[in-house]
């Protein structure tokens, strides 16, 4: 057994960082049940296979998962407008769903460092289904609240929605990253997939029920049902061999990363001695600073490998934020090299959300009365699903021509204001109008939303695919 130590020692003023290489076969046991990331030399027949879909199913789920519960909070737009007559509670809805979404976000990259990806996945889904659980049994079906306090519950409760499931969003590209990139598109089409399951929902229930409150209550219950099968999905999935090992990579990556980073910076004041104490213990490897597992460096075929120990120095404020400046960097190396990706993202988003669900949501026809929003979310939601499968597709866009794309599309918002005004007569008055430009505005937003988030994680190195996700 061989083992090397690196301290750091500055007039004895600083406990040492230390990091113990030990090469060691483990037990049998234990190598049947770690998983171990693989260098360039391992053979491709130890690379795990997704042989019956089923991860890629759990993806797909884990997207469904994520926007399902604010789906199930719009789509239900004629109970809505009976409820809160006279209000603009759809447009209110959104807004509080985007503001909080935004602020969201940031706070999600604040605490990738901090919070372990499971934990921010679980807690959002936790903040996904308290709120839909409370609104539908309280709200809905006793009916404990008077208008004015319902319409302010509601809007609590997206607000409540829009964090969790925004910090799960996030987490998942983040989590995906790491994985092929099909996985990432599973996601995507995941999310389409949870408009497409709510619109037919809502659509069965009014049609088969036709007390409203019923079928209201229903409607409700089924997307929680759903929404549970997705969290007990993941909690499975993320144990299985496949995402252990391409997880695992990505986080050796990182590592050595680190080590390469300490041993070439002259100035840090690493000294590098032999340890012949550290030879009786088996080397403990972690994929990051604060767990206790191992991370198998890999070095060979029968099992040998590098396992590392890191024992955390003690707090040093100069020390501290170097590493924040170092971190700072880094996000700022991956903003460079996907900048026009996460534009062609925020721009095809912010025009669909200028136009869904808050527009659509006010279109009227003498015809079809309250059935016309429900029929153009449902085929928006559609379309947007044949977008994001459209996205798998194997062509290689530029990052600028995604962006001019996605810039063109502005051209619907004049398109669908005709379609609303004047009230009493809209230019656009035939419901084919908002029916055809829902179809083109949901396709549109499928294809030019999932290219970017697909491609931009292969513009980074391995080690950067998390924050790249967590970016997108």
């Amino acid at each position: 057994m061989y083992s090397e130590e690196w301290s750091r020692n500055r007039q004895g003023r600083e406990k040492s960082v230390i990091t113990n290489f030990s090469f060691s076969q483990l037990p049998d046991e234990e190598k049947t049940g770690r998983i171990k990331p693989h260098g360039a030399h391992d053979s491709e027949e130890s690379i795990p296979d997704d042989r019956y879909h089923g991860i890629y199913f759990a993806m797909l789920l884990a997207g469904v998962g994520f926007l399902l519960p604010y789906n199930s909070f719009i789509t239900d737009v004629d109970y809505l407008h009976r409820k809160f007559t006279g209000t603009s509670i759809v447009f209110d809805m959104s807004l509080t769903y985007i503001l909080v979404a935004l602020s969201a976000v940031i706070v999600n990259n604040a605490l990738v460092e901090r919070l372990s990806l499971n934990t921010r996945i679980c807690v959002g889904y936790l903040f996904a289904l308290g709120p839909l659980v409370f609104v539908s049994v309280f709200d809905v079906w006793l009916e404990l609240f008077d208008t004015q306090q319902s319409y302010a519950l509601t809007l609590a409760a997206v607000a409540i929605v829009a964090f969790g499931c925004t910090v799960q969003q996030s987490s998942f590209y983040g989590y995906t990253g790491m994985l092929p990139k099909r996985y990432t598109q599973g996601v995507m089409t995941g999310e389409s997939t949870a408009g497409v399951i709510v619109s037919l929902s809502r659509i069965f229930t009014k049609l088969l029920v036709e007390d409203e409150k019923n079928n209201t209550i229903i409607f409700f219950l089924f997307s929680v049902s759903i929404e549970t099968l997705c969290f007990l999905l993941h909690v499975v999935v993320r144990r299985t061999h496949f995402v252990r090992y391409h997880t695992d990579r990505a986080r050796h990556s990182w590592l050595k990363g680190q080590i390469n980073n300490v041993t070439t910076k002259k100035h840090s004041g690493y000294q590098i001695h032999y340890d012949s104490s550290a030879e009786e213990e088996d080397g403990v490897a972690s994929s990051t600073v604060d767990d206790a597992d191992a991370v198998n460096l890999g070095n060979g075929s029968h099992g040998d490998g590098i396992y590392v120990r890191f024992d955390v120095p003690k707090p040093d404020t100069k020390r501290s934020w170097m590493s924040v400046k170092e971190l700072l960097g880094q996000r700022c190396a991956v903003a460079r090299a996907i900048w026009p990706y996460m534009l062609s993202i925020l721009v095809t988003y912010f025009i669909t959300l200028c136009l869904f669900p808050g527009l659509e949501s006010e279109l009227r026809n003498d015809t079809l009365g309250e059935w016309l929003p429900i029929l153009t979310m449902a085929l928006f939601n559609m379309a947007d699903f044949v977008g994001k499968i459209l996205a798998a597709c194997p062509y290689e866009w530029g990052g600028v021509q995604l962006l001019v794309c996605s810039c063109l599309r502005v051209l619907f918002l004049p398109l669908f204001v005709m379609c609303v005004s004047p009230v009493q007569r809209p230019l656009l008055s035939h419901p084919a109008w908002p029916c055809g430009l829902s179809l083109m505005l949901g396709i549109s937003n499928g294809y030019l939303g999932s290219v970017p988030m697909i491609q931009a994680a292969g513009k980074v190195p391995l080690q950067q695919r998390e924050v790249a996700g967590e970016y997108s």
